[in-house]
C-alpha cells in the first residue's frame, strides 16, 4: 500500500499489456494517444484561421489595437498580409506532421526531420510567441474566478481582462504544449521507448538515478530561488519609498495609484512563498506531509501534487521572462528588469520538478520498468 500512495504500481499482469486497465485508466494517462489527435485538430483549426485572415478577414489576433487591448507578442503588431499566410502554411504542416506522428511510421531522415519541426513548433508556440498573459491569469484566477460570478470591480469588464489578443495567446500556448506532448510520444514511440514513462531496454543514464537527481536538483532549486530575489526586492523597496531602478516621479504615480503599491508588495510575497515551496522539491516535507500540514501530517505525498502545479508554474515563468528581455528599458530597469529572471526561474524550476518526478516515480504501470 505504501509504494502505491507513492506513485508505484505493480508489474504488468502480461507482457506487452498495461496493468492500469478499465475503470481506473483515466484520460490523462492516455496522453500519447489523445495528444496527436489534438495536435492535429489544432493545427488545422490555426491554418484555417491563418488563411481567412490572409484573405483579409476580420479579427486578426496580432495587428495592432488600442494599448488596453494589446499583447506583448512577439508577433504584434504584424501586418496580416506577411504573418497570416505563413500561419496558414504552419497549419497544413502541422496538419500533415501530426499524422505521420500519430501513424509513428517514418524512419531515418524522416523521423528527424519530423522530430524537428515538432520540437520547434512547440518551443517557439509556448514559449517564444506568448507574453506575460498566461502568468498573469495565473496568478490571479481565484478573483477571475469570483468575478464571472460577481463582475469586475470598477468600470472594467470581464472582456477587458479576457479580450481577443489576450486569448488567442492562450490558443497559441496550449498549441505549443500539445506539440511538445506528441513530439515527445513520437519520439519514445520511434526510438524504442514506453511512451509513458520513457525507459528503454537499455539501462538509464547516470544522471537519472534518484541520488544524482536529487543532487542536481538541489543546484536547480538554488539557482531558482536567487532568480526570484530582484523581483521581490524591488517590489518591497518601491511599498517603502525607495525608487530602486525608478525615476521619483514614477514612484509618485504609483503612490497616487490606489492599491498599486500593496499590489506589487502582494506579488513580492507571493513570489518569496514560492521560493520557500520550491525547497520541498528537494526535501523530505516534498516526500511525507509536514506536521503543520495536520490534516495530512505522516502521509506520503503523492507525486502529482508536486509535479503538476510546478510544471505550470515554470512553464508560464518562462514566457514572461522573454518578454521582459524583449522590452526592458535600461533608463527604468526596475520594472522589467527582474522579469527577466523569470525565464531563468521557469528553466530551472522545471529542471527541479524533472529531478523530483525521478526520484519519486515509481514501476511504469505500462511497460512495467522501474
Amino acid at each position: 500500500m505504501a509504494d502505491t500512495a507513492l506513485g508505484e504500481e505493480p508489474a504488468p499482469a502480461a507482457p506487452g499489456k498495461p496493468a492500469d486497465t478499465g475503470p481506473r485508466r483515466r484520460w490523462w494517462r492516455r496522453w500519447p494517444d489523445w495528444s496527436g489527435r489534438l495536435v492535429v485538430l489544432w493545427s488545422l483549426s490555426y491554418g484555417l484561421a491563418g488563411l481567412y485572415w490572409a484573405l483579409g478577414g476580420d479579427g486578426y489576433p496580432f495587428a495592432r489595437t488600442i494599448e488596453d487591448r494589446s499583447s506583448s507578442s512577439i508577433l504584434e503588431p504584424s501586418s496580416a498580409s506577411v504573418v497570416a499566410p505563413v500561419m496558414a502554411v504552419f497549419g497544413a504542416a502541422g496538419v500533415l506532421a501530426g499524422m505521420l506522428m500519430v501513424r509513428g511510421r517514418c524512419a531515418g531522415r524522416a523521423r528527424t526531420a519530423l522530430l524537428a519541426f515538432g520540437w520547434t513548433a512547440g518551443v517557439a508556440l509556448t514559449f517564444l510567441v506568448p507574453d506575460y498573459s498566461l502568468l498573469g491569469l495565473l496568478v490571479f484566477s481565484p478573483a477571475l474566478l469570483v468575478f464571472v460570478f460577481t463582475g469586475v470591480p470598477g468600470p472594467q469588464e470581464l472582456g477587458d481582462i479576457l479580450y481577443w489578443h489576450r486569448i488567442n495567446l492562450i490558443i497559441v500556448f496550449f498549441g505549443g504544449l500539445l506539440w511538445l506532448a506528441t513530439t515527445v510520444a513520437y519520439q519514445r514511440r520511434t526510438g524504442g521507448s514506453c511512451v509513458h514513462c520513457g525507459r528503454g531496454e537499455r539501462a538509464a543514464a547516470g544522471w537519472t538515478d534518484p541520488a544524482a537527481a536529487l543532487r542536481w536538483g538541489r543546484w536547480a532549486v538554488r539557482v531558482a530561488v536567487l532568480s526570484t530575489l530582484p523581483y521581490d526586492i524591488t517590489r518591497i523597496a518601491w511599498y517603502f519609498g525607495w525608487p530602486l531602478g525608478i525615476t521619483r516621479a514614477f514612484l509618485k504615480d504609483m503612490q497616487d495609484t490606489p492599491h498599486m503599491l500593496d499590489m506589487g508588495l502582494a506579488l513580492g510575497v507571493v513570489s518569496t512563498s514560492g521560493s520557500l515551496l520550491m525547497h520541498g522539491l528537494v526535501g523530505h516535507w516534498g516526500e511525507v506531509w509536514p506536521r503543520w500540514v495536520w490534516f495530512k501530517r505522516g502521509r506520503p505525498v503523492h507525486p502529482a501534487t508536486a509535479v503538476v502545479p510546478a510544471s505550470i508554474v515554470a512553464v508560464v515563468l518562462v514566457p514572461a521572462g522573454l518578454m521582459a528581455a524583449r522590452d526592458y528599458d535600461a533608463g527604468m530597469w526596475g520594472t522589467l528588469g527582474p522579469a527577466v529572471f523569470w525565464a531563468v526561474w521557469g528553466a530551472a524550476l522545471g529542471v527541479a520538478t524533472y529531478g523530483y518526478h525521478l526520484r519519486r516515480r515509481g514501476r511504469c504501470r505500462y511497460c512495467g520498468r522501474g
